[in-house]
């Protein structure tokens, strides 16, 4: 036993050089093969961006309609809200059948934010929407929220109770202050909103839904004047044959139907 054991050290250690030379070998091919993937993985990389980036173009450069599936389940999801003031799929719906037959890019202005804003602004995504708020900090925060969503603030000096004093006064200034076609910016009619920002009143709006502002106390502001400047903005269109379709949401309240017969 003691004459082998050297001879099986000597064996061991013949054992590890040969372990040690194939252990060497193989971390050498790894780093070059590691070295070489490093040195071709940029060009690789700029192709595929370069090919995602044609594709991309192809694809949504051609500002296609929303698909029909696409607009049903948007109405489907939103008129089955849990939210208490949001609208039937039977108000939405006819909103959302003009605007699909709106030329594009179609000019859509809506009066309050709510709970369908989202809703609109997908609806007509080829097109330009614009929302006029009576809070201003609602408006601001809505904003910052949604970034892609255009929101201008108005400040509403009517109030609910005044309403017949309201349309008596602007039928008395029908042929003056509050003619049914005029530019509205230079307006000094009660019912007229003239503190928008000037492109507003130089759009041809094709579409118009009136959702606001508030309309269900004496102290609110009503929609009075929404309704009443919309119908200005409807006739005093540059193209005067085009058609501007406008909606009055909560139509059975007085208001809103006195309104909306009347203007």
């Amino acid at each position: 036993l003691i004459l082998l054991h050297p001879y099986i050290q000597k064996q061991g250690g013949s054992n590890r050089l040969w372990l040690l030379a194939f252990v060497s070998f193989f971390t050498i091919a790894f780093l070059l093969t590691l070295i070489y993937t490093r040195e071709t993985l940029p060009i690789k990389t700029i192709t595929t961006t370069m090919a995602t980036g044609s594709a991309s173009s192809s694809t949504f450069g051609n500002n296609a309609p929303l698909p029909t599936t696409v607009i049903n389940t948007l109405l489907h999801y939103a008129s089955r809200s849990n939210d208490s003031f949001h609208m039937s799929h039977a108000e939405i719906k006819p909103i959302s059948d003009v605007l699909r037959k709106c030329s594009s890019p179609c000019n859509f202005l809506v009066f309050g934010l709510t709970h369908e804003t989202p809703l609109w602004k997908a609806l007509n995504h080829n097109g330009r929407t614009v929302f006029i708020e009576e809070n201003r900090y609602y408006a601001a925060y809505y904003e910052e929220l949604h970034p892609e969503i255009d929101v201008f603030d108005v400040q509403y000096t009517t109030k609910m109770k005044e309403m017949r004093e309201l349309i008596a006064s602007t039928k008395e200034q029908i042929k003056n202050e509050c003619r049914p076609v005029q530019n509205l910016l230079f307006s000094e009619c009660k019912l007229g909103i003239n503190d928008l920002p000037n492109h507003v009143y130089e759009v041809d709006w094709d579409v118009i839904l009136i959702d606001g502002p508030r309309g269900d106390g004496p102290e609110g502001p009503g929609r009075m004047t929404p309704i009443f400047t919309s119908g200005v903005l409807a006739r005093s269109k540059k193209a005067s044959n085009a058609k501007t379709h406008i909606f009055v949401h909560d139509y059975y309240r007085n208001v809103e139907r006195i309104y909306g017969d009347e203007f």
